[in-house]
Parts: structure tokens; sequence; C-alpha cells
């Protein structure tokens, strides 16, 4: 988020220029925002709130039985590793 606009992050200067002040010069390239949100560090509000989150769309042939859990057949539920074909769908 810069400028309230997205922006690709295709290069590290992007970062540097919207999170070094804020973060006191620890954020400073892709690697370090990772590493900033997977590990919950100190200046993860201003980490988290840099990136807009992604949209997903409706699956490719759409959602069927979706009031049953996943377990009965349905579309509802945890699906534990199955969850990256439907993510795959949505994209």
């Amino acid at each position: 988020k810069v400028n309230k606009q997205r922006i690709p992050l295709t290069d590290n200067s992007i970062i540097e220029k919207s999170l070094a002040k804020a973060s006191k010069g620890r954020i400073i390239c892709i690697e370090d925002l990772i590493h900033e949100i997977f590990t919950v560090g100190p200046n993860f509000k201003e980490a988290n709130n840099f990136l807009w989150p992604f949209k997903l769309s409706s699956p490719n042939g759409g959602f069927s039985k979706k009031l049953l859990h996943y377990n009965e057949g349905g579309e509802a539920g945890n699906r534990e590793d199955k969850i990256n074909a439907l993510i795959h769908r949505m994209i």
C-alpha cells in the first residue's frame, strides 16, 4: 500500500521507501517483510498494514452442496491438505 494504492512489489526500494521510517530501518527488503510477518515481530502492525489483502473469486465450476460439511460430501468445513486445490480454483 503506497499512497493508498495497490503497487506490485517488484523492487526492494518500494518497501524501503515505505517501511524504513515506520520500522526504524528494520524492514528494508522483501525478506525482512516476510520475516516480520512470519515471526510477528515488533513491527508486525506496520508490515501487515503495508500489504493489501489479495482477492479471491468464486472457484471455477462453483460450489456444489455448500451447506453440507466437507466430510459429508459438501463444501463447508476443514479440508486439511486439500485446501490448495480450492485456492488454485479461486485464483
